[in-house]
């Protein structure tokens, strides 16, 4: 990993904007985490609902991790970070 080699500088804006995609990033994944919580409380209730669920189920992770991706990306853009 790249690191800048010497001190990185954001104006007020900047960080205003980090801030804002944190905030936004916390919310999608708390929604995410939502999801699939609801989604067990409604197998362990309802086995039945199951096979339904599980499509649910499965498609939270890769959102998740996606928005982490997009969001460590500007990290690493804004901070001048590069992957070798």
């Amino acid at each position: 990993m790249g690191l800048p080699n010497g001190p990185v500088t954001l104006t007020p804006e900047q960080v205003a904007e980090l801030n804002k995609k944190l905030a936004a990033l916390r919310h999608d994944i708390n929604n995410h985490l939502s999801l699939i919580v609801a989604a067990v409380e409604l197998i362990k209730y309802n086995p039945e609902v199951a096979n339904r669920m599980s499509t649910t189920l499965a498609e939270q992770p890769p959102k998740i991790s996606e928005e982490l991706g997009q969001f460590s990306n500007e990290f690493e853009r804004v901070f001048g970070i590069t992957r070798d």
